[in-house]
């Protein structure tokens, strides 16, 4: 199939942007017509350059009366004494310009911006879902326009040739669709230019005579390519579809995803819960012929002002089970801010995993209550699935990675021998396991905690001990077992000497010694500065 592209031209995209955000912001603009400005004053953008206030962009009523990008403003005043002036934000008109990107996503998924002006969609496939390519781009068209935006589209096999058309053919001020496969004649007549030339280069193929893509296409191109280098043929071979030209996305494509539309937007949430439940039935039923379940789903909203809005929810296990996704989605939809209404809404499966479908009980085994335990594969992977439904529902709650389990670590140390991991992540497949036969505290305190002692000797087990300002005498001791400082962490590391302890009201706590006697020296006479609690037992 021959890929086929959508390029959008933005020709007054910052001044109409600013108008939007005027008029959004309460100062409500005149109606207008397609191509009128917003404003019936003019309106221009100036930037600061080397001293001088130039202007960046101006509207389409200061064009009409001469006044473009690049004069000076003493200048542009001097013709158009009416001038608005506001300062120019490339930056912002940027981040719109990616927002509008993703906004047109309601289309295509395959949408990117084009430079600082433009948008570029891939169509490949989906034209015929919104009733041909003529229908489609009139489509966009119409729906830009409703959003106070001047565009001009084109589309044709190549971005660089729907670039090229957008920008320097006339179309009447209607999209232009070239049909697949004449693209070079449509590009024939265009100027050098459209190839997206440096100036010089135009200048130079214009002495030469070579004014339009059609001479330059017509020529041979050894000669070309040793006059003016690979780029210019490079350009030509984009343009006429030879050459691949790589469309990075804005959102990374999903594996599947459900859509729907309406004539009229909706704002209740009730509809939007009805709607999302919909699009679940329908991605559950891809994923099922897939032999896939889902572990990220993305609810994209479209409303009817030009933005979006997403909700997206994970979970630990792959599902394709309707009413547990949907409990998930129902406890973000509520927070959405739906604004003048949602028009189009999309469900996407970001990431998918193999999910085989799972044997369900037989009817013969139901109604006699067969013992679970007679059928312990189904017992495991149901309550295997029930637990990845409450880790889902936590983390929707809590926040992603916000649940968490243990999971053995490959160090002897106890602060060190365990890791955290996803609640139900991979199993760890180095070979580490919890060790068998080795009494561990139910609590282990974050960092090891001084504790004052008082024992019969430097190596004796303490009889007395205070933790926290609390005394505890100590009724029997089990230990020591000893454990060596990991040299390659830490070279003035000390052993340890772990006792359990229990004291006199029969609670347990899990004590160690700083160092052996012979490598505290004099300092062990003086009883209680080296010793810690670092667990409690039940």
């Amino acid at each position: 199939m021959r890929k086929r592209f959508v390029s959008i031209w933005l020709p007054r995209w910052p001044t109409e942007r600013l108008q939007r955000r005027r008029a959004r912001a309460g100062r409500a603009a005149p109606e207008r017509s397609a191509g009128q400005s917003a404003d019936l004053e003019p309106l221009a953008l100036v930037r600061h350059e080397r001293g001088t206030v130039r202007l960046a962009a101006v509207d389409a009523v200061a064009a009409g009366e001469g006044v473009g990008p690049g004069m000076t403003l003493a200048d542009a005043r001097a013709v158009l004494p009416s001038l608005r002036v506001a300062m120019a934000d490339p930056v912002g008109d940027r981040a719109a310009l990616e927002a509008l990107a993703d906004w047109c996503g309601r289309w295509s998924p395959w949408t990117a911006t084009d430079g600082a002006d433009g948008l570029v969609l891939e169509i490949t496939g989906v034209a015929h879902l919104f009733g041909g390519e003529e229908a489609f781009a009139a489509l966009i068209a119409g729906t830009l326009d409703g959003l106070g935006l001047s565009a001009r589209i084109a589309v044709a096999d190549s971005p660089a040739a729907g670039w090229a058309l957008a920008r320097f053919a006339d179309a009447g001020g209607r999209p232009l669709i070239v049909p697949a496969g004449e693209g070079a004649a449509a590009l024939d007549p265009l100027p050098v230019a459209a190839l997206r030339l440096e100036a010089d280069t135009v200048a130079a193929l214009d002495g030469l005579g070579l004014r339009t893509i059609g001479a330059l296409a017509g020529l041979a191109r050894g000669p070309l390519v040793h006059r003016f280098g690979p780029g210019v043929m490079r350009r030509l071979d984009r343009a006429l579809a030879r050459e691949d030209e790589p469309v990075t996305p804005r959102r990374p494509p999903a594996a599947c995803r459900s859509r729907l539309a309406w004539p009229e937007p909706i704002g209740h949430l009730a509809d939007i819960e009805a709607a999302t439940g919909q699009l679940l039935d329908t991605l559950v039923d891809m994923l099922d012929r897939r032999g896939e379940g889902a572990r990220r789903l993305e609810l994209a909203l479209y409303r009817v002002d030009g933005e979006v809005r997403r909700v997206t929810v994970g979970t630990s296990l792959p599902s394709r089970t309707s009413g547990h996704l949907m409990r998930l989605f129902r406890e973000r939809i509520g927070d959405l801010d739906l604004g003048f209404g949602v028009e189009t809404m999309i469900l996407s499966c970001l990431v998918a995993a193999p999910l085989p479908p799972r044997q369900a009980a037989l009817p013969a085994d139901r109604a006699a209550g067969a013992d679970p335990a007679a059928r312990p594969g189904l017992t495991a992977s149901a309550a295997m699935e029930s637990l990845g439904e409450l880790v889902d529902r936590l983390e929707n709650r809590l926040g992603p990675r916000r649940v968490v389990r243990a999971r053995p670590f490959g160090s002897h140390l106890p602060e060190r021998a365990v890791e955290r991991v996803p609640a139900l992540g991979e199993p760890f497949s180095g070979g580490v396991t919890w060790p068998g036969g080795i009494v561990r505290p139910l609590r282990l305190l974050p960092v090891p905690e001084p504790v004052e002692v008082e024992a019969a000797g430097p190596g004796a087990v303490p009889d007395f001990f205070r933790w926290r300002r609390i005394g505890y005498r100590v009724a029997r001791a089990e230990g020591p077992e000893r454990l060596g400082p990991e040299w390659w962490h830490e070279v003035a590391a000390q052993s340890r000497d772990y006792y359990r302890i229990e004291d006199l009201e029969g609670r347990r706590f899990w004590l160690f010694r700083q160092g052996l006697l012979r490598e505290r020296g004099p300092a062990a006479e003086r009883a209680g500065l080296d010793w810690f609690l670092h667990g409690l037992f039940a």
